[in-house]
């Protein structure tokens, strides 16, 4: 029984390390966004972008800003890809936990989508 006991402790504490390992990293996103200058389309603080076109990223899901930069990252000739050159192009060097921590700084900014009516 003590055994049983010990065991689950440890396999609930190696569980909660790699959670924690995996965490998305709010202040690297921050860097990130900075350093591929993120805000010269999109707006400064993610919610006016200088285009019409560019979409509002404050505040959306982070599940769903995973998706679209892997998808740019993959570009038009892959699966389930995204054709856009200057975001093809932004999000290629952009590795897995990169774009975790972009999604995740990007979700944490107060933003005006409408989500619920």
């Amino acid at each position: 029984m003590k055994k049983n006991l010990i065991t689950l402790c440890l396999l609930a504490a190696a569980t909660l390390c790699t959670q924690a390992a995996n965490a998305a990293d709010v202040a690297n996103g921050r860097a990130l966004t900075e350093k591929y200058n993120c805000a010269s389309c999109h707006g400064k603080d993610y919610n006016s972008p200088t285009e019409p076109a560019y979409p509002k990223l404050a505040g959306q899901h982070a599940d769903y800003l995973k998706h679209a930069l892997t998808a740019y990252r993959r570009g038009n000739t892959a699966m389930n890809g995204r054709n856009n050159a200057i975001m093809s192009a932004q999000a290629k060097p952009l590795s897995d936990r990169d774009i975790n921590d972009i999604a995740a700084y990007l979700h944490s900014l107060p933003g005006s989508l409408v989500v619920r009516k």
